[in-house]
């Protein structure tokens, strides 16, 4: 049977029938199988990506490297499973996404644990689990984090969060590298220095460098060059300063993805060619020694290897207005076009071949005039309750940021490898709603 590759991503293809396949396997078997709204994840293009990166940094940066999987873009036991077994580290934001890693048997010394706000139960919790590095956000974090470490009679690797005062003009609710974010301390401002030099006058903390992270799917050609400049500047400037030289350098995330045709394919081993060309020629300027350089992709690593399939409800038609194609999931599942607008690709999964003639709204079940998938989206006049709907480049922040409201239960989650299918996250009962409550 032929199959015809969709321009969007090589993992989706369509049969002679019109049919969709997701990582060589057939969505209309895979919902009858497992009932929709469901989740489907490419674990052949998980490993892929991480492998992209690995390599990348094998190959271009004459210096030490790790790849961190940001988990917070999508985080159950078989996702830790599968960054265990290709040897990367981990970035988390939560006891929770720890824990996660923890019983799924990653090694949490090679976990960097991030966020804004971490309470002294966080940090109590993170550091008796053994967490490799804390990535401390603020002073008021770095007090806590000592007075922890101190009770303890231990040293804590840590990496200083900072704000570079990059604009790197994406989702103004991504961008995190502005002198004003919630996230790190501004350089720009002279608070990165009095925050260095409080974390070196620390005596159960040990520094190892920096961090900083500008934002998410991110296209711009010389953003993570623009940062790096900065931040070696700063690490040169320190130096100078106190004598310290940071040995570490994270430069975060966010490389973009393709969500629609008109996105550009970021080619990433040339972006890290690109960075560490970058800092090999800043270091020389400087005199500084190459860092040990980490980069923490999660959407790049994880948003192409989902799809997700929903079961259309009703197709209402207002003449002369517009038209609305109901679907059995909706901002539960996927709230980023509520959040920001996100744009996705949507397809009639078994009518691929049909004109798409109707142009239409996709909306989900929720009790939510916000309760968009996307709008003005091209489907067949055809469609009717009981067709399949499938929404591509789901596998970030979808099932990372569902919810229950309307007390919905949330899909389950299927890894697919080598064109066979596996469920990873069992599908929520109404008694699992219940579960919590007295």
């Amino acid at each position: 049977m032929a199959y015809e590759r969709l321009p969007l991503s090589d993992n989706l293809s369509v049969n002679e029938e019109g049919r969709l396949f997701f990582a060589g396997a057939d969505t209309r078997t895979l919902a009858e199988k497992y009932g929709t709204p469901l989740y489907l994840m490419d674990e052949d293009r998980i490993r892929a990506n991480i492998r992209l990166y690995k390599d990348a940094f094998r190959d271009l940066w004459p210096g030490e490297a790790e790849v961190l999987y940001a988990s917070k873009a999508c985080s159950f036991l078989e996702i830790c499973r599968i960054a265990e077994s290709e040897g990367i580290s981990l970035d988390a934001v939560s006891p929770g996404e720890l824990l996660t890693a923890k019983k799924a048997g990653f090694d949490l010394g090679r976990a960097y644990f991030q966020g804004n706000n971490k309470t002294d139960e966080d940090i109590a919790c993170a550091v008796e689990w053994g967490v490799g590095t804390f990535v401390t956000d603020n002073p008021e974090e770095l007090s806590a984090l000592e007075k922890e470490a101190a009770r303890r009679g231990i040293r804590q690797k840590i990496l200083l969060r900072l704000t570079p005062g990059v604009d790197c003009h994406t989702y103004e609710a991504v961008n995190t590298g502005k002198v004003d974010s919630k996230f790190g301390v501004a350089i720009e401002t002279g608070q990165a220095a009095s925050f260095v030099r409080e974390a070196l006058a620390s005596a159960h903390l040990e520094l190892l460098g920096f961090h900083c992270h500008v934002g998410s799917q991110v296209f711009d050609e010389d953003v993570f060059e623009r940062t790096a400049r900065i931040m070696l500047g700063f690490i040169a400037s320190v130096r100078e300063k106190t004598g310290y030289t940071a040995r570490v350098l994270d430069l975060g995330g966010g490389y973009g993805v393709r969500y629609v045709d008109r996105d550009p394919a970021i080619d990433v081993r040339k972006k890290i060619g690109d960075v560490s060309e970058t800092i090999r020629e800043t270091c020389r300027e400087l005199s500084l020694p190459l860092p040990r350089l980490l980069m923490e992709p999660g959407r790049s690593i994880v948003a192409d290897a989902g799809l997700t399939l929903y079961r259309t409800g009703s197709v209402k038609r207002i003449p002369g207005y517009k038209n609305y194609l109901s679907v059995d999931g909706g901002m539960g599942d996927n709230p980023r076009f509520a959040l920001y607008g996100a744009r996705y690709t949507v397809y009639p999964a078994e009518k691929m071949r049909e004109e798409r003639d109707m142009v239409c709204d996709l909306v989900g079940r929720f009790c939510e005039s916000g309760d968009e998938i996307q709008r003005d989206i091209r489907m067949p006049r055809s469609m009717e309750r009981g067709d399949l709907v499938a929404v591509a480049t789901t596998g970030a922040y979808n099932y990372s940021m569902a919810s229950l409201y309307n007390r919905v239960p949330r899909p389950p989650v299927v890894m697919i490898r080598n064109g066979e299918d596996r469920l990873v996250v069992r599908r929520e009962t109404p008694e699992d709603l219940l579960a919590l409550d007295l």
